[in-house]
């Protein structure tokens, strides 16, 4: 049953008098995805940034709230119900895992704008609910197949950890593998924070995987990459991650990442003009020594920055209203223009591998069949 928010008094720096727009910035202050934290934090904040200096939303300034994605789904929802509630907020953006999500869209997405910035598994389709990351049939479908081809994957292993976003994306891999005549021999799923990881690499080793689908999150894929390669399995298999950005690669080390590939709709060393023009930014707002911006920091900029063009498109904050111009809201970011398809962001999706510090990307997998 349905329980009634909590009743909170409204922050003293809530704004009654129309010239602010307050959005909560949901992303994990800890946790295994408090790794890339920071980064998420500080994209959106260089968004919301530069929306003010451009005028800001519907002539009001946007302001950035704060919550963490990192704790406990029914908590998340609790906090940002309770925000929704009092007006303190007029929308919800950011990078959190889907077991959040589904906690908090059905309690507050009809009432206010929500984009969620994540990879995830797909099917979403909660009124008022946009989405600006990838999918399994966009992004790890082009990639088994490209390695199937390529380097002759037939026995891929899954390992992810123990929520909807590993289980329906492993679920849909079994599909992608016998497309490419192969099939998936094996899977395992371990709950967020473990650390021990010996049972389930000889589990691998006996499946004899030709790749190993990775399906953790931030510091977990972290000590897996070095259990993997300590254990000599990275001689033997490759890995494929889905969730993998420049703070998680370093983090692991070099040595640590051998064949390792990565898919996403964007990454740091893209050399384009967005994105070269997007990282002289950050960098000059946030220093050298800042976090990477990589795909998972990006994706929460592409959220302020589609909140705002969502509102800007339909003049109110009406959830209604946004979704019938929705299909007319365009804006530009670190991957170009782009628009949406449905309440889903048309996008590219690249195959990079792992090269020490860094990745190179290898092939663009999907390009928008309408950018415009």
């Amino acid at each position: 049953m349905h329980r009634p928010p909590p009743r909170l008094r409204a922050p003293e720096w809530f704004t009654a008098d129309g010239s602010v727009l307050n959005v909560a910035l949901v992303y994990p202050m800890r946790g295994p995805a408090g790794i890339f934290g920071p980064t998420c934090e500080s994209c959106a904040r260089l968004a919301a940034e530069e929306v003010n200096r451009s005028g800001g939303v519907l002539g009001r300034e946007l302001r950035l709230v704060e919550v963490d994605g990192g704790a406990g789904p029914r908590q998340v929802a609790d906090e940002v119900e309770a925000l929704v509630a009092t007006g303190a907020v007029h929308g919800v953006t950011g990078w959190h895992i889907s077991s959040v999500r589904q906690a908090v869209a059905p309690r507050i997405a009809h009432r206010v704008p929500y984009v969620y910035t994540a990879l995830y598994e797909g099917g979403e389709r909660t009124d008022g609910v946009y989405l600006t990351s990838e999918t399994p049939s966009w992004q790890l479908l082009p990639a088994m197949r490209l390695l199937a081809e390529e380097r002759g994957v037939r026995r891929w292993f899954v390992v992810g950890n123990d929520y909807v976003w590993p289980r329906r994306t492993a679920r849909a891999a079994r599909r992608y593998a016998r497309e490419s005549r192969g099939r998936v021999c094996g899977e395992a799923y371990l709950p967020l924070g473990t650390d021990e990881f010996t049972g389930l690499l000889r589990r691998v080793e006996r499946a004899d995987a030709d790749g190993v689908i990775v399906l953790l999150v931030g510091s977990d894929a972290v000590r897996f990459n070095r259990a993997f390669a300590a254990a000599g399995l990275d001689r033997r298999c490759l890995r494929l991650s889905t969730l993998m950005d420049e703070n998680m690669l370093l983090a692991s080390g070099p040595e640590a990442t051998v064949d390792l590939f990565s898919t996403a709709g964007y990454f740091a060393s893209l050399a384009d003009r967005n994105t070269l023009d997007f990282h002289g930014r950050y960098a000059a707002r946030f220093g050298v020594d800042a976090p990477v911006p990589g795909s998972l920091g990006e994706s929460c900029y592409e959220g302020v920055l589609l909140l705002a063009a969502l509102v800007e498109r339909a003049r109110t904050l009406d959830v209604a209203a946004i979704g019938a111009a929705a299909g007319d809201v365009r804006y530009e970011g670190p991957r170009g223009l782009l628009g949406l398809d449905g309440r889903h962001v048309r996008q590219r999706i690249y195959l990079a591998q792992a090269d020490g510090p860094d990745f190179t990307v290898l092939a663009q997998l999907r390009a928008p069949h309408e950018l415009l």
